[in-house]
């Protein structure tokens, strides 16, 4: 049994490494800015954080939502644009404080989440 157990200790160890979802960065913008109510374009840059090479093929989802309780959370799917550059349209259907939810796996397995807050969104276009 001693066997067992020293088998499966060196399977475990010989596994790959997990990447940890702390190695992506994110930089972001939300255009117009200041935002508006209405239809607004979340652009999203992924990078490797410790190479600073972009992370291409990604499926990145967005989330936003109000601060305050009762109202309906949005949704949206970001397309790539450039190797890991982003965009996502994200509609702002009331003025206030809102945060954005993005979720993503990359290409080689990772995934990733991140929240940014948007606060002020000024009434303005529907």
């Amino acid at each position: 049994m001693p066997w067992l157990l020293a088998a499966c200790l060196l399977l475990a160890g010989c596994r790959p490494a997990a990447h940890s979802a702390a190695t992506v960065s994110l930089d972001w913008t939300v255009a117009p800015s200041p935002p508006v109510t209405g239809t607004a374009t979340l652009s999203l840059t992924l990078t490797d954080a410790g190479s600073g090479q972009p992370l291409p093929g990604a499926e990145v989802r967005v989330e936003g939502d109000m601060t305050h309780p009762g109202m309906q959370p949005v949704f949206s799917t970001a397309r790539e644009v450039a190797p890991g550059r982003y965009e996502a349209p994200v509609h702002f259907t009331m003025a206030g404080d809102w945060v954005l939810l993005v979720d993503g796996r990359l290409r080689d397995g990772r995934t990733f989440e991140r929240q940014m807050a948007v606060p002020g969104v000024r009434a303005g276009r529907t």
